[in-house]
């Protein structure tokens, strides 16, 4: 294998031959930035009759003998449907909510958690100067991961996510304690994912991705209107939404990140394909994409157990 390439915009790239020469100069300086320099997109190659035939098509124009995948469960899912029709790949995992199975971490997460820290951090300042109700709202579809580990290193008073639906009346007593013990404030932190008891997902609006995924958001304002219905207390929202995907990564993602880069080549040299790479503790290991695809880690209900001993 004597030359490499980078598709632009994810599968979107392969599907339209879209891509640009793995270079030392185009990696150049690269690491302390945020975000992908391939762009990224939510296409979905198996949406269309010809996709997978696009796909395979410009895979042997470009004489690709491997593609190295990065990205999250729906990425992983087209990459082990089109390793089984024959396509040698190897993924890296790669989402902010932390959600792939069998890995203990994904890159990107360390830093969401952070940028979400540090907002929590200024929030307390107006929130107890203002004597507010500050509802933060975080990412995180389906896990709370984000959200748990942020309220707790954050000092939230209260930790919503989609793991636990919450009840409004529960929240509701968790900060009349507070006012009761003499804490005029409150900071709520809740994942976009997060829905009442007997609810559903509160979306953004009723369209919906190549994957079938709505646009999750306003489960912060939601609860901003229920907690004024129940207390008299002003309640203001804050919504990090892509904020927290953006600025300069932290140190230990971008070692994580290069890591995984590394195991992912090792893997291509040894001809093992249909695997994406993991961290088990600190060791680098290889998984079957089938064993990964389909499941979700979601928070561990002992660990959101011990962040609630600090509710209300």
């Amino acid at each position: 294998m004597n030359s490499w390439v980078f598709m632009r915009d994810g599968w979107k790239g392969l599907l339209e031959g879209d891509f640009m020469p793995l270079t030392l100069t185009a990696i150049r300086g690269i690491l302390h930035l945020g975000g992908s320099i391939l762009g990224t997109s939510r296409t979905n190659p198996f949406k269309g009759q010809d996709g997978p035939q696009r796909v395979f098509e410009n895979v042997k124009k470009l004489s690709l003998e491997v593609i190295v995948v990065i990205g999250g469960d729906d990425t992983q899912k087209v990459a082990h449907k089109l390793y089984e029709m024959g396509l040698p790949c190897v993924s890296v995992p790669k989402t902010i909510d932390n959600d792939l199975a069998h890995t203990d971490y994904t890159f990107g997460f360390n830093t969401a958690v952070s940028i979400a820290t540090e907002a929590l951090d200024r929030i307390h300042t107006t929130a107890e100067a203002h004597r507010r109700v500050m509802i933060v709202e975080v990412m995180g579809r389906y896990t709370g991961w984000i959200a748990l580990e942020a309220g707790i290193a954050g000092g939230a008073d209260i930790i919503l996510i989609p793991e636990q639906p919450f009840d409004i009346d529960e929240v509701c007593e968790h900060i009349k304690r507070r006012q009761e013990r003499g804490a005029n404030f409150s900071v709520v932190v809740v994942a976009e994912g997060a829905r009442p008891k007997d609810g559903v997902e509160i979306t953004y609006g009723d369209s919906v991705d190549e994957f079938g995924h709505a646009r999750l958001g306003g489960v912060g304002y939601y609860l901003g209107k229920e907690i004024e219905k129940c207390i008299d207390i002003e309640t203001r929202v804050v919504v990090l939404g892509h904020v927290q995907r953006g600025g300069s990564p932290t140190a230990f993602d971008r070692i994580l990140a290069t890591r995984y880069g590394i195991a992912a080549i090792d893997l291509v040299n040894q001809g093992k394909f249909g695997v994406m790479v993991a961290l088990k503790g600190n060791e680098m290991v290889s998984v079957p994409l089938k064993d990964v695809i389909g499941k979700r880690k979601t928070v561990d209900p002992k660990l959101y157990e011990m962040a609630s001993v600090f509710f209300g």
